[in-house]
């Protein structure tokens, strides 16, 4: 299992581009699941989970080409026919690495009458249950059974349906979307996630052909159509990876300029950077932070978008691990997502927990040590905090990192951080 080596105290100075959202990129391939035409998707990351999502997509029947980019942040472009769909069973071999294969189960329903999708099983940073996915579609009129572990669902034809969900949730607000996109009338998605991500797949499916409106409000409203189109489309810049760079060049008192990205989908975790007193130019397309002598701690609470991210929660510990003062960090979205607090108390950082609630009293310093990742949020904060942290930092189990991070340590060494892999 690979380890990542790093030796903590440089400064990131530089640019580097940044690469295409894994969060965008999922459910734009399971896209391709509602036409027989061919859809190209270009600036897809290269990562592990696209690469499982892809062998799901092949084993059902579904043309899969992917051509590589360059090694900084190009992206790869992807073409899948699925005019050739002949298996509508979604594995727990496949299911149980990636939990975002539950998105294939409405695409399949709303195309194939039938979707037959394992379970995903557990999660290190809490509890994401499908019962959401589920009542939408019996909402829309198919027949939805749990059974040996999968999820069987069957219709000849969804019927179009007013759905409200009891707790705003990324995929199931996209998989109802698709498979509203090829109803029988009209959806109406209440209480719908907000996020960017579903944006971009919303104008995806737009240019295949489907009648979508309110995408990026909590009230979206789908005309469903008898067929969708091919189309080319561009996967959306990872917001996340953005901000992590951001936090790995604040936290190391360093300046940068990321591109190939856009503040846009990151107002929380730029105003919170420029409250910790970072210096930060929005570009067209690219961003600059110089970070301050040291940063000031801020505090933070997690909601669903357009507040501030559950997925940056962990860059923001290590960060105020190392800033002037105390901060607060509550977090609302999962239940178990302070497994790293644990990791960096290991490295000098002063955390203490009390529920959904961590108070970080901020260090001048940290010293190096043997870590270990629990979950890809969580080895983006050791990583940031390895970076500052003095003498060499050992991070196991970095398999997270690689579902999430296209090139991260060839980024990292890009910007001057002393990185490297260890098998």
């Amino acid at each position: 299992m690979d380890s990542l080596l790093i030796t903590g105290g440089r400064s990131l100075k530089g640019e580097i581009a940044i690469s295409g959202a894994k969060n965008a990129a999922l459910p734009l391939l399971c896209a391709a699941l509602l036409t027989r035409d061919v859809l190209t998707l270009t600036h897809v990351p290269h990562l592990n989970d696209i690469g499982t999502m892809l062998k799901l997509l092949a084993q059902m029947g579904v043309k899969v080409q992917r051509t590589a980019g360059d090694l900084m942040g190009s992206g790869d472009v992807v073409t899948l026919d699925a005019s050739g769909l002949d298996s509508v069973v979604a594995p727990y071999e496949m299911v149980k690495t990636m939990r975002a294969a539950i998105l294939v189960l409405g695409p399949l329903v709303a195309r194939a009458g039938e979707a037959r999708v394992s379970l995903p099983g557990g999660c290190a940073i809490g509890a994401r249950p499908v019962d959401q996915h589920i009542k939408g579609l019996l909402a829309m009129g198919a027949e939805v059974a749990v059974e040996h572990g999968y999820v069987h669902a069957q219709s000849p034809r969804l019927k179009g349906a007013r759905l409200f969900t009891d707790m705003v949730t990324v995929t199931g607000t996209e998989n109802l979307m698709m498979a509203a996109c090829l109803a029988d009338g009209e959806t109406v998605i209440e209480n719908a996630a907000r996020e960017p991500e579903v944006v971009d797949l919303a104008n995806c499916l737009v240019a295949m052909g489907a009648r979508i409106s309110g995408a990026g409000t909590d009230v979206i409203r789908i005309q469903g159509v008898s067929s969708l189109h091919g189309a080319t489309h561009r996967v959306m810049p990872d917001r996340i990876e953005t901000g992590t760079y951001l936090c790995a060049a604040a936290a190391s008192g360093g300046e940068i300029r990321l591109t190939d990205t856009s503040s846009a989908y990151l107002d929380a975790v730029i105003d919170k950077l420029m409250d910790a007193g970072c210096d930060i130019t929005m570009e067209r397309d690219a961003i600059r932070l110089k970070a301050p002598e040291r940063l000031t701690a801020v505090s933070i609470r997690t909601s669903p978008y357009p507040a501030f991210p559950t997925d940056m929660q962990a860059q923001f510990m290590a960060i105020n691990a190392v800033a002037n003062g105390t901060s607060v960090i509550r977090e609302t979205i999962f239940e178990n997502r302070f497994m790293h607090a644990v990791e960096l108390t290991r490295l000098g950082a002063d955390i203490r927990i009390d529920g959904n609630t961590a108070v970080v009293n901020g260090k001048r310093k940290l010293d190096g040590a043997i870590v270990m990742a629990t979950d890809l949020r969580a080895s983006a904060g050791l990583v940031i905090a390895g970076l500052v942290a003095e003498g060499e930092t050992r991070i196991e189990r970095i398999y997270h990192l690689d579902r999430g991070y296209d090139g991260l340590e060839r980024k990292l060494a890009a910007l001057g951080a002393d990185v490297r892999r260890e098998k």
